[in-house]
Formats: structure tokens, sequence, C-alpha cells
């Protein structure tokens, strides 16, 4: 009941906070929002070093331990600054998108969505993705994302309040595929965010960082079923702006083979996640536990 409680108690205490980020300007409310990275940083131990732990993992022989430690503690400055982020979605707009994000390759989105069978942006927990949604949205374009819950209904809620204030709408990742399947068949974009380990959805194993991962095969079958492209695309901070990278769409691999379609389909657009990852490490989510499922002996 006690912890109940709590839960109340943070919800409210942040909204207070997030109404303080809301009425400073950006500029200011990033900078704080990166000293309360940093402060998160040294109290919350478990997850400090749940960060430290995974980026050795990927980075142990490449990296020394100072700058294993430089890269965590960015790593929460970065989380900071992309709350702050959303909790001013309200001051963002058609007229001034183009101040805060530069987009490359957006003909790539236009090519796929003219074959007249949907989009799938697979992207991933780097750089500021809820902007990513928000950005095509602003720019005119008509889809969901898939996404989870929050356990805690209230912070669901205000989560969504956010998105919804530009219309960016999100379909619990528990629906029927065939949810998912008739936005794309409505030749809309469906938003998938597929770079964790959740084990209570169909998976294969693939290589991440030179480790088995589990990986969710959902895009790779919609794309199948549907027919439409799986584009990766990534929105990372540069400085005071962002840049939205749209990479060409996975040529999938279509054999006899269902099972080792799979693998290989999914190796392929992990590796462009992991291209990504290497290259702004500092804004992934290392806080999540990657490599949590591991193999079984009848699958390795």
């Amino acid at each position: 009941m006690k912890f109940k409680y709590r839960r109340y108690y943070l919800y409210y205490l942040g909204r207070c906070v997030a109404f303080l980020f809301y009425i400073l300007p950006m500029r200011v409310s990033l900078r704080i929002a990166a000293l309360c990275g940093r402060m998160a940083f040294l109290l919350l131990g478990k997850y400090r070093q749940i960060t430290i732990d995974n980026l050795k993992m990927a980075f142990g022989g490449e990296k020394s331990d100072a700058e294993i430690r430089k890269i965590a503690l960015a790593v929460f400055e970065h989380l900071g600054k992309t709350a702050a982020e959303l909790i001013n979605f309200p001051k963002i707009n058609e007229s001034n998108i183009d101040r805060f994000v530069h987009i490359r390759n957006l003909e790539i989105i236009d090519a796929a969505l003219a074959a007249g069978k949907g989009v799938i942006t697979l992207t991933a927990h780097l750089g500021n993705w809820e902007l990513l949604a928000l950005t095509l949205r602003l720019k005119g374009y008509s889809g969901v994302a898939i996404g989870r819950k929050i356990y805690f209904e209230k912070y669901d809620k205000y989560l969504n309040s956010l998105r919804r204030i530009h219309d960016v709408n999100v379909l619990d990742r528990d629906q029927s595929p065939r949810a998912f399947l008739k936005i794309l068949r409505a030749n809309r974009i469906l938003g998938i965010l597929a770079d964790q380990d959740v084990d209570s959805v169909e998976g294969v194993f693939v290589n991440f960082f030179g480790q088995p991962a589990y990986t969710p095969v959902g895009p790779v079958a919609l794309a199948k079923a549907s027919g439409a492209a799986l584009i990766p695309a990534f929105l990372v901070r540069q400085g005071r702006r962002h840049e939205f990278f749209i990479e060409k769409p996975i040529e999938l691999v279509d054999t006899a083979d269902r099972q080792a379609d799979m693998v290989t389909n999914t190796q392929k657009w992990s590796d462009v996640v992991e291209s990504y990852v290497r290259r702004y490490p500092d804004q992934w989510v290392w806080l999540h536990r990657r490599w949590k499922t591991k193999p079984s002996k009848e699958t390795m």
C-alpha cells in the first residue's frame, strides 16, 4: 500500500517539475534537465551499474573504463534532455519544426508510400524517438506507432496526452496483428521500436555487438505479410538541433525456410540499429538489459 501511495506522490511531484520545465525557455530547460540526468546517474546506482555493464559488454575491448563511465553519464544527461523536450511538445508546430529537426532523405518514405502498401518505420530507443514520430506527423504523414502501456496509468495518460497534442497515436503492442496490418493496408506509416529484449513476444537471436540478443520478429513478419517497405529511421541529437536520418528499405530475403528468413532479415535491420548506436552511444538506452534472455542449447 505504501508503494502504491508513493507512486502518486512521485507522479504529482513529476507534474510540478514538468510544469517548471514547460514555462522556462527550451534551452534553459535542457540545461537543467541535463543536470537532473547527472544527479540521477549519481543517485540511481542500480541503473548506473546496468548501463556501465552493458557498455562494457559492447565496447569492453574498444574503450577504457574511464571512457565507458563518461558515456554512461552522458546517457543519463541525454535522457533528461529528451524528457524535457517531450514536456515541451506543445511548443513545437508546423511553423517551427524545421528549427528543431533537419530531415535527410524524406523522399525514401515518399517513394515507398507511392507503392501503396504502407511503410514500417523501424527505429530504436535512440536519440529522441518521440520527436521522430512528432516530426513525421507535423510534416503531414499519417500513421501510428506501436508501444506498450506504462505500468502506472496516470503516467501513461500524461505521456499519451503529450503525444496527442499533434495527433500522434500509439497502438498497444499486445493488440492483434490485424490492427497493425490495417494501418499498412490503408497506406499509412506504422512506427516500431524493436531494439529491446522482450521475451513475451516472438523473437529470434541475432548478433548485436558481438553477443546473441533476443530480438522481435514482428517488423519482418508485418513487412512480409503486407508488402510494406521496412525503413530504418533515427532522430539523433546534434548540438541544439536534431538530425533525422532515413535509410533505404531493408531488402528482405524470401525463401522456403521461414525461420531462417526471419533470422537473416532481423539480422539485417539489427545491423543498421547497431551502426547508429555505435555512432551515438551516448544516446541509446543502455539502462535496459538488452542481453537478458539467453539462447537455449537448441537455438545455439
